[in-house]
């Protein structure tokens, strides 16, 4: 899967060494996902790259400008046919439902607003989805765009281990929507703190019964 992103921080995303390690770092040595990062301002017209402006009617803060945003997203969509989706506040709640959904796709192109947030006819005319990632408001959408291609990632074959763990990850389809039984490790017993005997006891089908009995 291609992710390119769209921002004015592009080495926000580019730098970040969270997309060097681990899962994520794996997926993209791997190639199961290539993660691109575009910087807004180079599609300015105006001789000092602007980006922003006030907003009419007045009000606080500053917004991003329509002529960049519709440059940067025209030219990333001549070779990323992909969804567009802005990370906003004001979008619907990215749930793990959704993240299975937009796995599916080959790419995405996410765009990730700073100030007050963008022009309303770039919404309007090239925003395919918005979402948020809960219900506060950060400095700007490259933490969200960050969480996105990180969640979309755990859904992809061959990104995790055992691709088995994707269905018992916290509200999977397997857990019903909730987030996920008690885990234990070893030792067996740590202080007088003990695994409960169903979990060492090797009969599957108990073990089955009592984590699903124990999701929370």
């Amino acid at each position: 899967m291609h992710f390119d992103i769209l921002t004015l921080f592009p080495s926000f995303i580019e730098d970040n060494p969270y997309f060097k390690h681990s899962i994520i770092g794996r997926a993209i040595e791997q190639k199961i996902i290539k993660v691109r990062a575009h910087d807004i301002r180079k599609h300015s017209r105006n001789k000092h790259n602007k980006v922003d402006d006030t907003p009419y009617g007045g009000g606080a803060g500053m917004l991003m400008t329509c002529q960049p945003l519709f440059d940067s997203i025209k030219a990333i969509k001549k070779k990323n046919k992909g969804p567009v989706i802005f990370l906003t506040p004001q979008g619907k709640q990215l749930t793990n439902t959704r993240v299975r959904e937009l796995a599916k796709n080959p790419e995405l192109i996410l765009l990730c607003g700073r100030y007050e947030g963008i022009d309303q006819r770039v919404r309007d005319e090239l925003i395919d989805e918005e979402y948020s990632i809960g219900p506060y408001v950060l400095t700007g959408g490259e933490l969200p765009a960050m969480v996105l291609v990180d969640a979309v990632t755990r859904q992809l074959p061959g990104a995790l281990h055992d691709d088995e763990s994707a269905l018992e990850d916290s509200f999977s389809r397997k857990l019903k929507g909730k987030k996920e039984y008690p885990h234990y490790t070893k030792p067996a017993n740590f202080k007088g703190l003990k695994v409960p005997d169903v979990l060492l006891s090797g009969n599957h089908a108990e073990i089955e019964k009592w984590r699903m009995k124990n999701l929370r």
